[in-house]
């Protein structure tokens, strides 16, 4: 069984590849992600800049690499790096939670792959460190001057931390801040954030794989009792509620797009990396791999085929649309980039889809599923 997710991963893989990547202005060395296909002439020559979203493309590629290991990727891992860096002029931006996703892809780049940029993780790491604000009410905030302290900036900035030159104290701290402030006590999901001491009570799919990524590699490094328990806490309350007949629920395109596999990814490595033996601990890495795959086989067998290669849909449980070149493109609209008219043109949807085939296969190399 792990070939056939193995297959469909490097199928997703090939797909972004085709539509989507580019050099950056024709400079030989560069590679982005265009955002759209089809594309716009804006979209094809860069004028329109998603920070994040080439954040995961670089992710997904160090994903590829561990899956199939090979020194084009890795020449596709540096030029994909360089041409961030070139487009964005710096390693920094304003959103914390940009930073803190470009930071965790640049950290595997290096430990997993072997391509290294220390200057810019020790650049990041000291945005996070620096932007700690207690006194404020945080956590660190969703952007730079900015009152809103939020899950989507402290779980991905808190998971790099623990990762990178163990500063493992900090991220317990960012975890315990976000346990205390942001839990639904009635659904033990993950609240948006807090701003300027009023709770926003929204609850998006990523909120909730963040936290998971957080309080597992917490557990995994640290004998710190308090982490298990709240991964076994979220594993089942996703499960309950952010499930639709075990099918991780989407949020349509733009930034919205990524939600859903980044929780796929985060439930994934609850079942690779979550230690213990007690029955708590088995369920949770059942219950979360028993989502991810059936959110796999759900989001394939929905899919598009273009050329003989996958096209993913925004929701997994219903069929793919064909995007076309007409309708309106995703836009940046105060801070967060909407949708596409037909949210499968946007590259977040099918970096999401490549990223839950990935999520797949490494839990079929781990433990094979029954023929």
């Amino acid at each position: 069984m792990d070939q056939v997710w193995a297959n469909r991963a490097a199928s997703s893989e090939a797909a972004v590849a085709t539509r989507h990547l580019k050099r950056l202005w024709g400079l030989p060395g560069t590679q982005l992600g265009v955002v759209a296909w089809p594309a716009a002439r804006k979209q094809k020559s860069f004028g329109t800049w998603h920070y994040w979203w080439q954040a995961h493309l670089l992710d997904c590629l160090v994903d590829a690499q561990l899956r199939d290991p090979d020194p084009v990727r890795i020449a596709k891992i540096t030029r994909q790096i360089r041409g961030h860096h070139l487009r964005n002029l710096r390693w920094t931006n304003d959103y914390y939670d940009d930073m803190a996703w470009l930071a965790l892809a640049l950290e595997r780049a290096g430990r997993l792959a072997g391509v290294h940029r220390e200057g810019a993780l020790k650049t990041l790491s000291e945005q996070f460190l620096n932007a700690w604000v207690p006194e404020d009410g945080g956590g660190i905030p969703w952007r730079k001057q900015d009152q809103f302290f939020n899950a989507p900036a402290n779980g991905p900035a808190g998971i790099f931390l623990a990762r990178y030159e163990d500063r493992q104290r900090r991220a317990q701290q960012m975890a315990d801040w976000i346990d205390e402030t942001l839990i639904d006590p009635e659904t033990h999901l993950v609240f948006d954030g807090i701003k300027a001491g009023s709770l926003v009570r929204a609850q998006y799919t990523y909120c909730q794989g963040v936290v998971l990524g957080l309080e597992t590699e917490l557990a995994a490094r640290t004998q710190d009792p308090e982490h298990a328990p709240r991964v076994h806490r979220l594993v089942a309350a996703v499960r309950e509620h952010m499930t639709t007949d075990g099918v991780i629920q989407g949020a349509g395109g733009g930034d919205g797009g990524l939600f859903n596999a980044i929780l796929a990814r985060y439930l994934a490595f609850v079942v690779t990396d979550l230690p213990g033996d007690t029955p708590q601990d088995d369920a949770a890495r059942a219950t979360a791999r028993e989502v991810v795959l059936t959110s796999a086989q759900s989001a394939w067998d929905y899919r598009q085929t273009v050329d003989g290669l996958p096209l993913f849909g925004a929701f997994w449980d219903r069929a793919a649309e064909l995007p076309t070149a007409g309708g309106a493109e995703a836009q940046f609209v105060e801070g967060a980039v909407n949708a596409s008219e037909i949210p499968e043109r946007d590259l977040s949807v099918q970096l999401s889809g490549w990223m839950l085939m990935e999520a797949a296969h490494t839990l079929t190399v781990e433990t094979p599923a029954p023929e």
